[in-house]
């Protein structure tokens, strides 16, 4: 028996674990072959301190010394662009309120991003403190962390029951048997699943599909040193990548857990946006895929003991923030798990705790 078992091998849950290992034993549990399969692995990879809601920017600030600095540092700076037509005034100036970008001229904008369409963008927003992650070493080094500490990743390990004992739970998964004091619900898009084959009342965790496509550098010279850039209201956008450039539609619609993929109308109609206001059209498509951003009703995460059952603990609700904030959060989750004083103000922790959806 160990301490704990962690359901769900993404950045969520191996961040739990690995934090929850520097004082219990821990045991991992992935349905995937491989960690980081599904949202982890199809991140756009990116923080900036402004995005989601209040309770996330708090983790997001409280993530960023352990982003920049542990391990060498995870982060490369990349910046953030918001882009507007000529009717878009109004959308352009709540979101660059809202993002914390500062309007700069159009020029600036163009020199950036030249393949922008100068008859198009009409404003332009800019913020330079937004950065990529390096996602998958970031994911990595919390594995050895864990692994370092005693602990263990299982893959292959599908769960089909889960069973209260009077010493903790019973899990079986992929066919196999295992024990614990306690148990992390970090299932992502599975994460009611889980709560409801433990007995435990979800909370309406609601998967959302976001497309991605993955095109050829647009042949205007290195594209590396661009921001990525939005269109308002985050109606698309699009990021370098290792030579090429992603670009999505920013879709969020409502679909069952699973295996993502694309859509192909949605993906072009995403593409014709970001098309309308480029100079350089879209001849073909290297890759495409999509991920699921998973949320509970109020958009922020869920973070610590079940209120009806504390050994039930919840790791989940990370929608598109689950690399910006795992740092914080995991750590958060542990402190809440451990009885540990958090350094994150009462009212973030409160804005977390899943006893907020339960009335």
């Amino acid at each position: 028996m160990t301490d704990f078992l962690v359901i769900g091998g993404g950045i969520a849950g191996l961040s739990a674990a690995a934090r929850l290992s520097a004082h219990a034993s821990v045991t991992v549990l992935e349905r995937e072959p491989v960690t980081g399969y599904h949202a982890s692995g199809r991140s756009a990879a990116l923080i900036e301190e402004n995005y989601g809601a209040p309770s996330v920017q708090a983790l997001n600030r409280a993530s960023m010394p352990y982003l920049r600095d542990a391990h060498g540092g995870y982060l490369s700076q990349r910046g953030l662009m918001i882009l507007g037509q000529p009717d878009e005034r109004a959308a352009f100036e709540k979101d660059a309120e809202t993002m914390g970008v500062t309007p700069i001229p159009v020029a600036d904008a163009l020199a950036m991003v030249p393949i922008l369409d100068p008859a198009k963008t009409a404003f332009a927003g800019y913020h330079h403190d937004a950065f990529d992650i390096d996602t998958d070493r970031l994911m990595q080094d919390f594995s050895r962390e864990l692994r370092r500490n005693g602990g263990t990743v299982i893959c292959d390990a599908k769960v089909s029951e889960i069973t209260q004992t009077a010493e903790g739970w019973r899990v079986i998964a992929g066919g196999e048997t295992y024990a614990s004091e306690r148990l992390v619900n970090a299932a992502g898009a599975w994460a009611d699943i889980i709560a409801e084959m433990a007995g435990i009342m979800p909370l309406e965790i609601t998967p959302y599909r976001r497309s991605m496509a993955r095109i050829p550098m647009p042949g205007v010279g290195d594209i590396g040193t661009w921001p990525m850039f939005f269109g308002v209201n985050e109606t698309w956008y699009a990021k370098p990548d290792a030579g090429a450039l992603l670009v999505s539609p920013a879709d969020e619609d409502r679909v069952p857990p699973q295996d993502a993929w694309p859509e192909d109308m949605v993906l072009a109609e995403g593409l014709a946006k970001y098309e309308n206001m480029v100079t350089v059209p879209v001849q073909r498509l290297l890759s495409s895929w999509a991920g699921l951003r998973s949320f509970a009703p109020d958009r922020t995460l869920v973070l610590g003991p079940e209120p009806s059952n504390d050994s039930f603990i919840w790791s989940a609700g990370q929608g598109g923030y689950g690399m910006q904030t795992a740092a914080a959060a995991s750590q958060l989750m542990a402190d809440l798990a451990f009885g540990h004083t958090s350094e994150l103000d009462g009212d973030t922790i409160t804005a977390l705790r899943p006893d907020r959806l339960r009335g």
